[in-house]
C-alpha cells in the first residue's frame, strides 16, 4: 500500500486508506493509484521500440510512407525533427510536425523511432 500525497481530483491532502481505495473526505473521490498510474501509462505515447515520446523530440521513419492525396513517398530514415504530440485523434496519427521537402503532415508513433 503506498501512500499518496494528495487527491488527483482536488489535490487535496485529507485523504485515507479505506478499504481497497483511498478517499478523500473533501470530494468523496475514491482511487487506486496502482489503477491511476498504469493508466497514466498506457496513454503516453511510445515509438515503436517503446521508448517514451516528448514534445520537441527528434524520431527517425522506420519505413517508407505513402503520402495520402500524393504521389510522395517519406523515406525510411528521413529524420523528423521537433515533434509536436497530439494524443487525442481520432484516425491514430499521434504525431504532428513538418518534413522537409513535404511539409506539415501527421504520424502515427508506431512508425518513428526516437533519433
Amino acid at each position: 500500500m503506498s501512500d499518496p500525497t494528495n487527491c488527483p481530483k482536488c489535490g487535496s491532502e485529507n485523504v485515507y486508506f479505506d478499504g481497497s481505495l483511498w478517499v478523500c473526505p473533501d470530494c468523496a473521490y475514491e482511487f487506486d493509484p496502482a489503477a491511476l498510474a498504469a493508466e497514466a501509462d498506457a496513454s503516453a505515447i511510445k515509438d515503436a521500440n517503446g521508448n517514451l515520446l516528448a514534445d520537441g523530440d527528434s524520431v527517425t521513419v522506420i519505413k517508407d510512407l505513402k503520402v495520402k492525396g500524393s504521389s510522395l513517398v517519406v523515406k525510411g530514415g528521413t529524420k523528423v525533427k521537433n515533434i509536436r504530440l497530439v494524443p487525442d485523434t481520432t484516425d491514430g496519427h499521434n504525431i504532428s510536425c513538418k518534413i522537409d521537402g513535404i511539409g506539415a503532415m501527421g504520424l502515427k508513433s508506431e512508425f518513428v523511432k526516437k533519433a
